[in-house]
């Protein structure tokens, strides 16, 4: 490693604001000490150079290969969210990001007051001073109270409720004209017409929009004609639009608690493009004619105009396969069939089954938690999921065909999940050992489909069932989007793509202009197609971000409805073990906290990191990765989204 070589990446902080530089996949990370950071941040793109070894002047850790920040070339965050504090004198925001190891110098308090929640703008950090200067850019509302903290949580991911003005006066626009365009639109002869056929939307009980449909229609020749119908947003939000760039900017949409934070205003999501029962609607369609055992016989992929006859929710649709008549009951019966052939099929490919149950919470008016229910995956949540999955899968390859032979529609952009890292997956073949649990792998250690479903069956129904799905979760690669392709492991699919979910996701509004350029509509432009590298990227992150924020707002809520137990038992399971102690995750709720190890027992126990456990000195009694164990709430903080716990 020559000194005089610079390298140019991001970089990873801890709370305690030590860095750490990725130099290559086969070289250990450089260490990035505080005093060397030159104030660089969680994420930031900097540019080190190597610094030779660092020997820690407290001993606390072995001499490694160290860096030094020479640049910070660009901030990953610009804007905090933190609450205004008062020290020694000065106004300080204690920013909510964990990963923000200092607070920031506030000159001018404006209106805001102590204990305020507030959005800051990250300013000048002189060489020669502790901490940064910062700017409010918007006072959000009172720390702890619901909804400053619901806002809170999704402006700390740089998402916002309030669209711009452009945005607004386009959306007014639409107000006034939709329908009509709409109507006019739906007399086009270029649109396939669907609205003589059997058609329904099948949609959780709550929701707003509804961006996918389904068509039956039994074919003379015995075959069955499918028509995996999506909302045509691209009709209305034409490229380059204020519209457009704000759907760029925000490339998805938020679903905290309580709320949605939309990627398009409400006159598209919830109503021009929303597939409604009983109104003409546009759509971006693919066709499929299967025969019984469900093969693709024939595809078809374009614009399309339809008439939904029913909207269902999932209990709905149940109800009507259970009792076996009912509303759209035949149609509803030939797609139920098909999808079981289609997820056997998928299965037999080594596709892994995640089933891991979501956390749906319950809020009174106020917005207090008043119940956590585990939400239930019944058979019409896996037929929506199965033709979903169809229609991206054959999409992906339809556009990929297209654009490999050059012309001037070269790209496309994809869906991709790599396969997991080698190490991580003999890390986690080590922790399911210690569990009692074999997973087979290869002596380089990759793991198939195949084998990963083995183990997720085996561990069905028992309590350590949700902990072993989300440590192979973690062990799996993050699905991203890229123009290459390199197919989807976790699915097993060679192509895939986001075509079903153009409301929420910028992408997929990208793939139905694809589609349509490449069907003699409006061609894209090559630059267009040349930014669609930076348009993954930060899609990707975008999707990151909106996913930390949903999660975290469960996260509070969880903590907030356990607040008023402390000092109830609950059943719980070791989730993790470090040497500060033991986290436990509750079977009611997945709330998950911390059992301090000085609160283990009354002994002195040993972090044994091979073995995921700790074994007090004295007694030998050992708390395991996995353990199933009973434990006594003692405290819930609420802004911190912390419990903690004693072993009952």
């Amino acid at each position: 490693m020559a000194a005089d070589k610079l390298y140019e990446g991001p970089i990873t902080m801890t709370r305690k604001g030590i860095g750490f530089f990725s130099i290559g996949e086969d070289a250990e990370d450089l260490l990035i000490p505080t005093e060397w950071a030159n104030h660089a941040l969680a994420g930031d793109i900097v540019k080190v150079a190597p610094a030779g070894l660092y020997r820690d002047p407290l001993g606390k850790m072995p001499p490694r290969a160290s860096g030094k920040v020479v640049e910070v070339v660009s901030r990953a965050r610009e804007t905090f969210v933190g609450t205004l504090v008062e020290e020694n004198g000065l106004t300080l925001l204690v920013p909510d990001y964990k990963k923000m190891y200092v607070p920031l110098v506030i000159k001018d308090r404006g209106n805001a007051a102590l204990g305020d929640k507030v959005l800051v703008r990250l300013g000048a950090w002189a060489a020669d001073k502790e901490y940064p200067l910062g700017t409010i850019e918007e006072v959000i509302g009172k720390a702890g109270i619901h909804e400053t903290e619901m806002r809170a949580l999704a402006l700390g991911q740089g998402f916002s409720s309030d669209f711009p003005p452009g945005v607004v006066a386009d959306a007014e626009s639409l107000e006034k004209n939709g329908r009509a365009m709409l109507a006019e639109e739906a007399k086009n002869p270029k649109r396939r017409d669907f609205r003589e056929t059997a058609t329904c939307t099948i949609d959780p009980f709550d929701a707003k929009d509804f961006d996918d449909a389904l068509s039956v229609k039994k074919l003379p020749d015995g075959n069955i004609e499918v028509g995996v119908h999506i909302a045509d947003v691209s009709y209305f939000v034409k490229s380059g639009s204020a519209l457009d760039k704000e759907a760029v900017h925000r490339a998805t949409s938020v679903y905290l608690v309580d709320r949605t934070i939309p990627m398009l205003p409400e006159i598209l999501s919830n109503d021009l493009c929303s597939l409604k029962p009983d109104e003409d609607r546009l759509a971006v369609s693919a066709v499929f004619t299967l025969d019984a055992d469900a093969n693709i016989k024939d595809a078809w992929f374009g614009e399309t105009v339809i008439h939904s006859d029913k909207r269902f929710t999932y209990e709905n649709a149940q109800e009507v396969l259970d009792a076996g008549s009912g509303t759209l009951h035949t149609e509803l019966s030939t797609l139920h069939e098909l999808s079981k052939k289609i997820r056997a099929r998928r299965q037999a490919k080594g596709a892994i089954e995640f089933d891991t149950a979501e956390v749906k919470i319950e809020l009174n008016t106020e917005g207090k938690p008043i119940a956590v229910h585990l939400k239930e995956r019944k058979a019409t949540n896996l037929l929506i999921e199965d033709f979903m999955l169809l229609a991206n899968e054959a999409v992906a390859k339809h556009l990929s065909a297209l654009t490999k032979n050059g012309g001037p529609h070269f790209y496309s952009l994809y869906r991709i999940h790599d396969a997991p890292d080698t190490d991580r997956i003999e890390n986690l073949a080590h922790l399911l050992r210690v569990m009692g649990y074999h997973l087979k792998t290869s002596g380089s250690g990759q793991v198939t489909g195949t084998d990963l479903n083995k183990l997720l069956e085996s561990v069905k129904g028992k309590p350590e069932e949700y902990l072993v799905k989300m440590a192979t979760l973690r062990s799996m690669s993050k699905a991203v989007y890229a123009t290459r392709n390199i197919g989807h492991f976790g699915l097993a699919f060679d192509f895939y793509t986001h075509f079903t979910s153009p409301i929420r996701r910028y992408p997929d509004l990208v793939i139905h202009r694809l589609i349509k350029a490449h069907a003699g509509g409006a061609p894209i432009m090559p630059e267009e197609m040349q930014a669609f590298d930076k348009l993954a990227l930060h899609a990707s992150e975008r999707e990151v971000a909106a996913s930390d924020a949903e999660r975290d707002s469960v996260k509070m809520k969880q903590v907030e409805f356990l607040s008023g137990r402390i000092g109830e038992i609950f059943d719980a399971v070791i989730s993790g073990v470090t040497e500060r102690g033991l986290y436990v995750e509750l079977a009611e709720t997945h709330a998950d906290g911390m059992i301090n190890v000085r609160n283990v027992g009354d002994d002195y126990f040993e972090y044994e990191e091979k073995q995921y456990r700790l074994v007090g000195r004295r007694t030998k009694k050992s708390y395991r990765l996995g353990d199933p164990i009973k434990v006594k709430l003692i405290a819930a903080r609420i802004p911190e989204k912390e419990l903690d716990f004693l072993p009952a």
